[in-house]
């Protein structure tokens, strides 16, 4: 089966906190031909691990790199490594995703009221402006 899986289904499988939808979830993910996430998916399944579950951002990278891994897993790669970079750089995943999207889709500058996003979007050679 090929499927495109909820943010709940990789919480489910990750964190392992309910044990009963830990097995569900692990048991459709490895037996999937393919798992199509979504960036929208991985933009709430890192705010769901920091924000819930309280889960290092070190350790956040960790689950997506594992994820990314697999060889049944289809994602937006670049953008992916675009939030990663910003996570890894103390941001947001969603405004390093946000900001590869946009560019990718013809924006030049990013634009933002977020002084942190702004900040580290511009150390990372990228157009960024706080409005």
């Amino acid at each position: 089966m090929k499927i495109t899986a909820d943010t709940n289904v990789l919480v489910r499988s990750c964190v392992r906190d309910d044990p009963a939808q830990a097995s569900i979830a692990t048991k459709v993910l490895t037996d999937a031909a393919l798992i199509a996430i979504a960036l929208p998916c991985l933009c709430e399944f890192v705010w769901v691990l920091r924000s819930v579950y309280n889960i290092e951002s070190d350790d956040v990278i960790s689950a997506i790199r594992a994820l990314m891994a697999s060889e049944n897993v289809e994602m937006n790669r670049p953008a992916v490594e675009a939030g990663l970079e910003v996570l890894n750089a103390g941001g947001d995943f969603a405004d390093g995703v946000i900001a590869f999207e946009g560019n990718w889709l013809g924006g030049e500058t990013f634009v933002s009221f977020d002084k942190k996003a702004v900040a580290l979007l511009s150390a990372q050679g990228k157009e960024a402006r706080l409005l």
